[in-house]
């Protein structure tokens, strides 16, 4: 089973002026990035303007990352199709890299035919019964347009192909109880940088957490602090950079978060149109929330 315990962060991807994929940042940064105590990286994720690649960029982007990096470090595909037959070539052709799992994002389009159960325990089953390696939910209502059931995700977790889920929802109480629910090792990582002390106390395995693009050390000294039983420092650490994980997700998203990642010295860059720079106005409240938050 693979163990996936710590910090990922889901990779922001750079982009040239032009929009292409800048392959010699993406190394810059993930060679930045392996010098941090991180678990390992999700690629071609929400954090990655992923519906904004086509597939052949998203295949490319995995090449590049795992080109980068550091041997021990998980290479986690994200795959966020909105056929099942889609979803298993891409899980297929991120396999056939190297990467280690898939993070699996349900279909969003008819959302009022997802909504049901059934449904989606059957688009997950079927990913997973066809994939190469292990699998993860990714739960995220406020992009799909649904909250997985507790009961949904229990019933999943002892399918043999599904390893874990990322909760992206912020609902620390609903967490808890999924941990609770579901099989002995099924692991439950937290997609909320907000939230990430609260739900490590709450029993998830560690975070996938978009924050940890522009500041890794603040991520996994929480990780640290956590592991090592220092719970007021895990406290300190999170309240530090709530305002800062706030405006560079849910406030300005990916545009801020990049802003955020040029301010610390990786590079973040232009993010791919529709989505446009962050304003001065943003820019400036991002700087001042990241004072004293350094990479």
């Amino acid at each position: 089973m693979i163990k996936l315990q710590g910090v990922f962060p889901p990779i922001a991807t750079p982009f040239d002026s032009a929009g292409n994929l800048y392959r010699a940042k993406i190394l810059h940064n993930i060679g930045r990035l392996n010098q941090v105590g991180l678990s390992g990286y999700v690629v071609a994720g929400s954090t990655g303007e992923s519906p904004l690649l086509s597939f052949d960029e998203r295949i490319q982007l995995f090449e590049h990352v795992r080109e980068a990096r550091a041997d021990g470090k998980l290479l986690i595909a994200g795959t966020a199709c909105e056929s099942v037959r889609e979803a298993v070539e891409l899980v297929n052709r991120a396999a056939g890299i190297g990467y280690d799992a898939a993070l699996v994002l349900g279909p969003r389009y008819y959302r009022n035919l997802m909504h049901r159960p059934e449904t989606q325990s059957l688009f997950y089953r079927a990913v997973a019964d066809r994939s190469n390696m292990p699998i993860l939910i990714y739960n995220f209502p406020n992009v799909t347009g649904y909250d997985l059931p507790v009961e949904t995700i229990a019933a999943l977790s002892e399918h043999p192909n599904i390893a874990g889920m990322k909760d992206s929802s912020g609902n620390v109480e609903k967490l808890a109880t999924t941990v609770k629910a579901v099989k002995p090792g099924f692991q439950v990582l937290s997609g909320s940088g907000t939230t990430f002390w609260p739900a490590l106390r709450s029993g998830a395995a560690g975070g996938i957490l978009a924050f940890a693009n522009a500041a890794p050390y603040a991520c996994i000294t929480i990780w640290e602090a956590f592991r090592t039983r220092e719970y007021a420092a895990a406290e300190d650490w999170q309240e530090r950079i709530l305002l800062a994980a706030k405006l560079t997700t849910a406030t300005y998203g990916v545009p801020g978060l990049k802003y955020a990642m040029d301010l610390n010295g990786y590079y973040g860059g232009p993010p791919r149109l529709p989505l446009t720079p962050a304003s001065a106005e943003a820019k400036a409240e991002i700087e001042r929330a990241f004072d004293g938050i350094k990479s």
